[in-house]
């Protein structure tokens, strides 16, 4: 089944705590994740970040949400237990525990309306309430984030075709120096564009000591590269007796270019447009920071009296 939103874990979570016993983090993950069937994939599966797991995430903020109405508190870091109050609500059976349930709760309640009311200030409250009801507050940062990143994305790839094939590869070498390849900036810059030899346009260090040689293809092209394309540029390679190469593109690669590469000996990385300007985004060439936000968490550590 697909991971289920941070809402839909409260009551199950509540119930893992009818033994009034205490619990980790990691034993309520764990019956969760059994109790709603996750397949291994969907346990690991991360957030855009890649700094946790979604079910962790989701599983902790269902049980930041009930500690914040008092249903759950904390005994120790990492560590929790059923409130009295949250033993009361278990004994009404409720059929679902979600956030219009917890607005019952004076605590709760004031909180929440305190946040959304700061919300509407900086003007980044979610646009729906079913984005709500589906993914937790560090999921919507982060999808906002996702989307901005998505259209930067397309805004610096359209630059890229409208600019010459020349700026292209100046480009393309600043990308690879930033990637730590060519060893310097004029070492990359006099390998690329200078060969034009049988389908290859340059060369570049794989690391600042030049233990190996990366062979490399730049075309800003408008249509889908395809597949004797490729195999023209792996001759080539052949005739280099080389073993890596990179074909850049602004355009994208057809189904048998990407079949043909992961059959053959030699090894060719494919980098179409969309990739390109990703990495120009990720290691900060032809752009520049506008704001830098930091999502910081209580410290419990700090928080635990000797």
């Amino acid at each position: 089944m697909a991971i289920p939103d941070f809402q839909s874990i409260m009551l199950p979570l509540l119930q893992f705590c009818s033994d009034k016993k205490e619990h980790t983090n990691r034993e309520a993950i764990d019956h969760l994740a059994d109790e709603f069937g996750l397949t291994e994939k969907e346990r690991k599966e991360l957030l855009p970040s890649g700094r946790q797991a979604i079910f962790h995430n989701r599983v902790a903020w269902a049980r930041a949400y009930m500690k914040m109405a008092m249903l759950l508190d904390n005994t120790q870091r990492g560590v929790f237990k059923l409130t009295e109050r949250g033993n009361q609500v278990l004994q009404n059976q409720p059929q679902k525990i979600d956030i219009k349930f917890l607005m019952q709760f004076p605590e709760f309640a004031e909180q929440r309306n305190a946040e959304q009311k700061k919300s509407k200030k900086k003007n980044i409250e979610s646009n729906s309430v079913e984005s709500e009801v589906s993914i937790t507050p560090e999921e919507q940062i982060e999808e906002v984030y996702e989307n901005l990143k998505g259209n930067l994305t397309n805004e610096i790839l359209s630059q890229l075709k409208e600019s010459s094939s020349v700026f292209f590869e100046k480009v393309v070498v600043e990308v690879l120096v930033k990637m730590g390849y060519g060893g310097s900036r004029k070492d990359a810059g006099e390998a690329i564009g200078k060969s034009g030899d049988e389908g290859i346009d340059g060369i570049i260090k794989e690391d600042r000591l030049g233990l190996d040689i990366i062979y490399i293809q730049a075309k800003k092209w408008e249509n889908t590269v395809t597949r004797p394309e490729i195999q023209k540029f792996a001759g080539a390679l052949q005739g280099k007796r080389a073993r890596k190469g990179i074909f850049i593109t602004t355009s994208e690669f057809s189904r048998g270019c990407k079949e043909y590469v992961s059959a053959i000996e030699s090894k060719i990385i494919l980098i179409d447009g969309v990739h390109f300007a990703q990495l120009m985004i990720d290691f900060n060439v032809g752009v520049s920071t506008e704001a830098v936000y930091k999502l910081k968490r209580v410290d419990s550590d700090y928080f635990a009296e000797e």
